[in-house]
């Protein structure tokens, strides 16, 4: 399966994207995409979910490709800002770019 990842910027929203074989599991949710055979393309907007919005999902040769939205803070990353492709994500949670360390508070200084 190949994934491209879109940032989209949202506080505190919670995303977990699990991966086994044809389906995948975001917040505990089965998105089952098993039916889709070679050839076959669906407009993301068919599932009912948000995290799937964009472009098509289709099937090529064997390998599902799909574009998927995920929430980002507001410490994004470069590799957040620009759409990325997971290439050939194997099953398990899906590591996805992570965003820049919070920045450190400042303290004040004593006069």
């Amino acid at each position: 399966m190949d994934i491209t990842v879109y940032g989209q910027r949202l506080d505190n929203e919670p995303f977990d994207l699990v991966k086994r074989g044809v389906s995948l599991f975001i917040n505990g949710e089965q998105f089952d995409l098993s039916p889709l055979q070679d050839g076959d393309s669906l407009p993301g907007t068919a599932v009912h979910s948000k995290w799937f919005s964009l472009g098509q999902i289709t099937k090529e040769e064997g390998v599902i490709k799909l574009s998927l939205l995920y929430p980002v803070p507001a410490n994004y990353s470069p590799e957040q800002a620009t759409p990325q492709l997971l290439s050939n994500v194997p099953d398990g949670p899906v590591a996805l770019p992570r965003p820049l360390p919070d920045p450190e508070p400042q303290q004040e200084v004593a006069e």
